[in-house]
């Protein structure tokens, strides 16, 4: 058999090279990376040290060179070649597969409005780079969005003396993925460092150094960010044939269309049993590490359903959020206060399974309940919002129910 080629060397591809390995794979792997240096974790970029931006390494040239990986760095690849099954390379090079996988991510979301190219996005080494250059002297920062990125991006600035004004169509921060009242936590705690915030406002122009909104008011800002959301990375799946729906849409092994065509990670569709069967494309560190790991085993022949709860966290000043699960949407939340700084919500479904879980607190106080309430969702551990309300009940003792 021919190569393993791997398109996109962030958490997922990396993983998924190194995880074939591991699982015994003897023959080639080929690594392609369409950005300079060695890959890199993208959660650190919105989190600046003193020294500038913060470079995570996956791995090392060392490790590469140990696993017998060929990382082809700082290259595009124009076209999956299904027919002949080969890749072809910007720089002209083709190289043969016997399987492939596609970890392509995902690209930040354009502004449409006149001026929106004057706005700064963020997803990359390049990008946070630049953000941070262009705000060193900066007095006041308007962020675009108020997803995660934006209120992470707003912290940081924050925490650094800038002045932020945060733009939002929606009328709270945090409108996807986090339950309302930890949104709303964390809205007040931005608000007491002085971040300023605009709800159900769009953009209709960047001119210069002023945002003009939809309704006429403007705002002054030496720095302009767009972080309204990624778009799934799907060019070369979709020149190559692939079924593409918000995502290369995938089997719950991963596969794509093309039984020899995976894909994972930001850019991948997969249906989820958490989901009710529901396809998700899921933006998280973890899930692009699992979804890789669990890709290369497929690609060696293990007819496993990716299974992992959906998972994400969030840092902000030093508060930590963390939310397992999928959230649906005007279900009851059971309180649990764990202390004055620390509370976990949780979601049941109609028959009592833990659905979703939700936890804001200082530090990582909150990062142990959630991880047992990761375990009583994928056991489908049914309980009562009685006992979950009381703190003194030990979560570990529902799962050996």
């Amino acid at each position: 058999m021919t190569a393993i080629v791997i398109i996109g060397a962030g958490e997922c591809g990396t993983r998924a090279a190194f995880e074939l390995r591991e699982r015994g794979w003897q023959e080639a792997i080929v690594l392609i990376g369409a950005e300079p240096g060695l890959p890199y974790e993208r959660p650190p970029l919105s989190k600046p040290t003193s020294g500038g931006v913060c470079r995570r390494p996956v791995c090392d040239d060392s490790a590469l060179r140990a696993a017998d990986i060929e990382y082809l760095r700082g290259v595009d690849v124009e076209t999956l070649d299904r027919a002949n099954r080969c890749v072809r390379l910007a720089d002209g090079r083709n190289i043969a597969y016997g399987k492939a996988l596609l970890a392509t991510g995902a690209r930040p979301r354009p502004m449409q409005c006149p001026g929106g190219d004057r706005a700064l996005t963020f997803r990359t080494m390049s990008d946070a780079e630049t953000l941070y250059r262009k705000t060193a002297n900066a007095a006041h920062v308007a962020v675009v969005g108020a997803g995660l990125i934006g209120m992470e991006l707003a912290a940081t600035l924050r925490t650094a003396g800038i002045g932020v004004t945060v733009i939002e169509a929606g009328s709270r921060p945090l409108g996807r993925g986090v339950p309302e009242a930890l949104a709303a936590r964390l809205h007040a705690r931005h608000c007491e460092e002085g971040v300023r915030f605009l709800f159900n406002a769009g953009v209709s122009l960047i001119d210069g150094d002023t945002v003009v909104l939809s309704d006429g008011t403007t705002v002054a800002a030496d720095v302009v960010v767009a972080a309204i959301g990624v778009l799934p990375d799907t060019s070369l799946a979709e020149r190559a044939g692939l079924a593409v729906a918000n995502g290369i849409v995938v089997d719950a092994t991963l596969a794509t269309s093309d039984p020899d065509v995976f894909a994972a990670g930001d850019c991948a569709r997969v249906p989820s049993r958490y989901a009710n069967g529901v396809p998700l494309r899921l933006e998280s560190w973890r899930n692009a590490r699992e979804q890789g790991a669990h890709a290369a085993r497929t690609m060696l022949g293990d007819a496993a359903a990716f299974d992992a709860v959906p998972w994400f966290w969030s840092d902000q000043y030093d508060l930590g959020l963390q939310v397992v699960g999928i959230p649906i949407p005007g279900q009851r939340n059971v309180v649990r206060r764990l202390s004055s700084d620390a509370e976990l919500l949780f979601q049941l479904a109609d028959d009592g399974r833990m659905c979703c879980a939700s936890g804001l607190g200082v530090g990582n106080r909150v990062a142990r309940d959630i991880k047992l309430a990761e375990m009583l969702i994928a056991r489908g551990v049914r309980a009562t919002p009685d006992v979950l309300e009381d703190p003194d009940t030990n979560l570990k003792s529902l799962i050996r129910q």
